[in-house]
């Protein structure tokens, strides 16, 4: 049985995450968050009365919080950040401070001993850390890798506080790896959706937006395209990079392979929710969005034996069916 920790663990990712860890019934997974899930949350206190997980309530950003997470872990998940533009743009100080802090005490406390000879760490880190350097260019490399140029486009504007702080975490991870010799690996989650993902990305909002049966209905960058990676594929890359020895060290692009266009996404969620609006109204897409652009799996399927399974369209009706329950 391996003992498995995973910080942010209340969260989108964190949830289901745990939930494919304790499928197989042979370990023991600890979440640590800030926050605790709400007493009506019947999906997460289902989780919750596995016999073999439990939760812990820590400020991760406080150093001294980490003694309460005890020791003997073989694998370490660090999810911990602020996600979401309006946090970005609002809060940039925080979402900074949140990210970078959370880092730092998580490999202070791996490094001195918290976990298993021969233990892990896996830091979550985003493809914001390069959305800087496909903006920066006009022509984006598609599909784009992992040793893309990381840049910060203006350190004055607070959309990029979110980039800065995965970017800083990401040196972090790999500089004291190399310092105190310890096993670790970064991931780059690319558009994950899926059951519980919040309500300010853009699939929850056309789901809202449909479910509200909004006529007309406003399209924001209809013609921009994405791939999408629906969260139980997510989970199961996060799980092989960190099972896998040949990942050691490494970064990778966890996402799908396919190119969906805003429109057709749209289009999808109306089928899945048997409801179509009469009038559709087409805008650009907001500021921060990146356009058209998709990221190279190759190197994830190469070490890790990993690639999405699910079709777009079969998971975004298992996406609508959980939120019309809401």
């Amino acid at each position: 049985m391996a003992k498995i920790l995973i910080t942010g663990g209340t969260g989108f990712l964190g949830y289901h995450l745990a939930v494919k860890l304790l499928s197989s019934g042979n370990n023991e997974v600890v979440l640590a968050s800030k926050s605790l899930p709400d007493s009506e949350d019947k999906d997460f206190a289902s989780l919750l009365s596995l016999p073999n997980i439990k939760i812990i309530k820590a400020d991760l950003t406080d150093r001294s919080a980490w003694k309460k997470l005890g020791g003997g872990y073989e694998f370490v998940y660090h999810l911990v950040s602020i996600k979401g533009f309006k946090n970005f743009n609002e809060i940039p100080h925080e979402v900074l401070r949140v990210g970078i802090l959370a880092a730092l005490n998580a490999l202070e406390w791996f490094r001195l001993g918290s976990g298993k000879p021969n233990a892990k760490i896996l830091f979550t880190s985003s493809n914001e850390v390069y959305t800087g350097g496909a903006l920066a260019y006009e022509n984006i490399i598609n599909p784009i890798p992992e040793n893309v140029p990381a840049v910060i486009l203006d350190p004055y504007d607070p959309r990029w506080s979110y980039a800065g702080a995965k970017l800083i975490g990401e040196l972090l991870f790999i500089h004291y790896a190399n310092a105190y010799s310890f096993r670790m690996s970064i991931v780059r989650p690319v558009n994950i959706y899926g059951p519980r993902a919040g309500f300010d990305g853009m699939i929850p909002k056309i789901i809202q937006q449909a479910g509200e049966k909004a006529d007309p209905f406003t399209i924001l960058g209809p013609d921009d395209t994405r791939t999408f990676c629906f969260v139980e594929d997510a989970v199961d890359a996060l799980i092989r990079v960190m099972e896998s020895p040949k990942t050691d060290g490494q970064t990778y692009n966890i996402g799908g392979d396919r190119q969906a266009s805003v429109k057709d996404v749209t289009g999808m969620i109306f089928d899945a929710m048997k409801w179509h609006p009469k009038n559709i109204i087409e805008e650009n897409s907001p500021r921060e969005a990146v356009r058209n652009s998709v990221p190279d799996i190759s190197k994830i399927k190469r070490d890790a034996g990993w690639e999405p399974g699910t079709r777009l369209k079969e998971g975004l009706a298992e996406t609508v069916k959980w939120y019309q329950k809401k």
